[in-house]
């Protein structure tokens, strides 16, 4: 894995998508957490065919500034950027358009770590 890999993931959005759906603002413009899960998914697309199998990448930071709304049904695409790598940190350039401007911008962190030693935890954690 070097850095310059780079991701995008698209989406239209959807009732399921919108801030009217997170609480009492009847407001049908995408939702800033659904933003996130695409900045996230974009930046995975970057690296999946360069994970070990015996691997698993985690986000553990990301910092965006959601500076325009995007309204129900239209297209958005996130970008990511592998900017860097710092022993199994993994850190991204994110943005994000929608069919009329830049929507979000940021920064994204991830970690590689060991699958079954986080499985172990995960289980561990549940009890079991």
């Amino acid at each position: 894995m070097v850095p310059g890999l780079i991701g995008k993931s698209e989406m239209i959005v959807k009732d399921e998508d919108l801030v009217s759906r997170l609480g009492n603002v009847p407001v049908e413009v995408l939702s800033t957490p659904r933003l996130i899960q695409l900045l996230e998914t974009a930046a995975v697309e970057a690296i999946r065919d360069f994970i070990p199998s015996d691997q698993v990448s985690l986000g553990t930071e990301l910092r965006i500034k959601h500076l325009s709304a995007t309204p129900l049904g239209m297209k958005v695409t996130a970008n990511a950027l592998l900017r860097g790598i710092e022993k199994n940190r993994l850190l991204f350039l994110v943005d994000a358009y929608d069919e009329k401007e830049k929507v979000a911008e940021g920064e994204h962190e991830r970690v590689l770590v060991s699958r079954e030693r986080f499985l172990q935890k995960v289980k561990e954690k549940r009890g079991g």
